[in-house]
């Protein structure tokens, strides 16, 4: 074609889409970002966003709950549910103008309204409208995968996208899945005041952690109220004189009344609708779309990123796709970059929260990497305890013999914030010598940090050496 529309067609306006808009729109190109729904996509209006604020919510009551063990006279605790609720979308509102169409706009982005339909590699089309590009990225998200599930369908189930619908606290709450998802909300309607049962098909929680960090994660929601039920298959669902939910265990069946189903197993992308079979573009089971390590798909001019391409599917990850494939997008036709999957955090906001960067204990042992694991329990230390949060641990993985970090978990208060001095460090290649000799404040949480690093020296203490500076220190004072 000898002319374009637009440099850069961007379809989905969640973390990957507006990212990649941005950038487009920064580096002066024209771009065109269309959304069939909202902007900000899941994280701002079913994700990220009100979950935290509602464990926010959550975290408040149980503080107020606990007001004794700070010296603090106790007063009964009632959340209220519809404020609760209002706070929620009140802080989805605050954050919303972050991803307006009015702020794009002034940044230079097109912005449209509607469904895209992919025509063929330089074609788009909204509508009536049909936008021609250079580029085309796929930003197009994903949303809650609903198992085929006898019963399911005849009942009002909610999933992450829907409970913020919600405006009375379910008395009985029955949520399926055992990920992040599903031990988040488990955990904040418990604390809330729901009466909460976890269903869990696999041996643990958390299925992608090591089994010390599930079986931690699965002991502190019993301690809130909340039964774990590991092993547990869902078969059926019936709508009767009341809602119950039929598992299986270990070759018996159970039944589980409810009034309220959370569906928390899995994402499933959303690339159906796209017409991408009639351009040859794969995709896997989950709907992710097959991508090259610069972010292509079969059509070398059409890229993804975001949860639509995998394999991680965090808004995080999201973000850092976006600038590889708009990069490649803009200017691949000069260098072109791979993206760079080396060091990716994620985190899980339970109380305590669980955050991790790199492999774990499990990965390495399937890699047969042979490796060192290092330690340092948090209810050993001096701020944790004055904040009555002293527990959880950090662990380390190394290559034995070696500082160099591999892998770092932890699981405590402020995870999420502590794991970031590890992605730096992996990053750039510091070892745990690095973060022992760098100084951390006191009293903070981050000093757990260094206190796992000393562990590890003095795991490796050259003690030959030790031992001639100990006769050297005798004759200095002879």
């Amino acid at each position: 074609m000898s002319k374009f529309d637009a440099n850069l067609v961007v379809i989905g306006a969640g973390s990957g889409g507006l990212v990649s808009s941005y950038i487009a729109a920064a580096v002066k190109a024209k771009v065109i970002l269309i959304e069939r729904h909202k902007m900000g996509g899941d994280c701002l209006n079913t994700g990220c966003v009100p979950s935290k604020a509602i464990l926010r919510s959550a975290k408040i009551a149980s503080y107020m709950n606990r007001a004794e063990e700070f010296g603090i006279e106790s007063v009964p605790v009632k959340p209220v549910f519809k404020k609760v609720m209002q706070r929620v979308h009140d802080v989805i509102a605050e954050i919303e103008p972050h991803d307006s169409i009015e702020r794009y706009t002034d940044l230079g982005v097109e912005c449209v309204t509607g469904e895209a339909e992919i025509i063929d590699k330089h074609h788009v089309r909204v509508g009536e409208r049909t936008i021609s590009a250079k580029s085309i990225i796929i930003a197009a998200g994903a949303r809650p995968f609903v198992p085929p599930i006898e019963g399911l369908d005849g009942i009002k189930y909610l999933t992450s996208d829907t409970v913020w619908d919600l405006q009375e606290l379910p008395k009985r709450l029955v949520v399926l899945g055992g990920g992040p998802i599903g031990c988040e909300l488990s955990q904040a309607f418990s604390k809330l005041g729901s009466e909460v049962t976890l269903v869990e098909m696999m041996g643990q929680v958390m299925g992608r952690e090591d089994g010390d960090v599930a079986d931690y994660v699965a002991t502190t929601l019993r301690s809130d109220g909340i039964k774990v039920l590991t092993e547990h298959k869902a078969v059926k669902f019936t709508d009767g004189r009341e809602k119950t939910l039929t598992c299986e265990t270990g070759g018996e069946t159970i039944e589980i009344p409810f009034d309220e189903v959370i569906v928390a197993v899995g994402r499933k992308a959303n690339s159906d609708g796209l017409q991408l079979e009639k351009l040859g573009i794969k995709t896997r089971r989950n709907g992710t779309i097959e991508t090259d390590d610069y972010l292509r798909t079969a059509v070398p001019n059409i890229f993804a990123c975001g949860d639509i391409a995998g394999p991680y599917q965090f808004t995080h990850t999201a973000s850092h796709q976006a600038w590889f494939a708009t990069v490649n997008a803009l200017f691949g036709f000069v260098k072109k970059f791979k993206v760079d999957y080396r060091v990716i955090p994620w985190a899980t906001f339970t109380m305590p929260e669980v955050a991790r960067v790199g492999i774990n204990e499990t990965e390495a042992k399937q890699q047969g990497i042979d490796i060192e694991v290092t330690r340092y329990g948090i209810d050993d230390l001096d701020r944790a305890i004055a904040d009555g949060e002293a527990k959880g641990f950090v662990k380390i993985i190394t290559p034995r013999g070696k500082d160099k970090i591999l892998g770092a978990i932890i699981v405590g208060h402020h995870a999420s914030d502590l794991i970031a001095e590890y992605v730096l460090a992996m990053k750039y290649n510091l070892g745990l010598n690095k973060i022992l000799g760098t100084i951390h404040l006191y009293p903070s949480l981050a000093e757990a940090n260094k206190y796992v690093a000393g562990n590890w020296k003095r795991e490796h203490q050259p003690h030959t050496l030790l031992k001639w500076v100990e006769r050297f220190h005798r004759w200095r004072r002879s």
